[in-house]
């Protein structure tokens, strides 16, 4: 199970994997948004890639003092394999060469499986108010 980094000409082939796990796509999700993206830092956007197709993804970044991870999705036939795990351990490595200590995520209400993997990995629930405004 080969882990990548994510090449623009993956681009549809990840939306379809989101939109089937059912994350809410936004604009910066768009090509452009993605194309922007990976100028700044392409070695946190991955992929699991198996005979040519993209069985899973993870998005996320590095602001020089928190991770954050924005998206992640694994086909469904990959799930409880251990791939998802994988790849949370190679972008954890990643950030910590970066000298990142702490690495966020938010979790949809709706997506309940997400939150018992990521706290099988050690990931606990911290009660924030989360508040956002599209500049858009």
């Amino acid at each position: 199970m080969p882990i990548r980094e994510f090449r623009m000409a993956d681009y549809s082939s990840v939306l379809a994997l989101w939109q089937n796990a059912g994350l809410e796509i936004n604009p910066s999700d768009s090509f452009e948004g993605l194309q922007k993206k990976l100028e700044r830092d392409p070695d946190l956007f991955l992929v699991v890639e198996e005979d040519g197709q993209i069985l899973g993804a993870l998005l996320a970044g590095y602001d020089g003092r928190r991770g954050w991870l924005y998206h992640m999705a694994i086909h469904p036939f990959g799930q409880g394999q251990g791939w998802g795990k994988r790849m949370m351990e190679e972008l954890e490595a990643r950030l910590k060469a970066k000298g990142c200590q702490k690495l966020n995520l938010l979790v949809e209400p709706s997506y309940a499986g997400a939150q018992d993997f990521f706290e099988r990995l050690g990931y606990r629930r911290d009660d924030l108010i989360f508040m956002e405004k599209w500049l858009s």
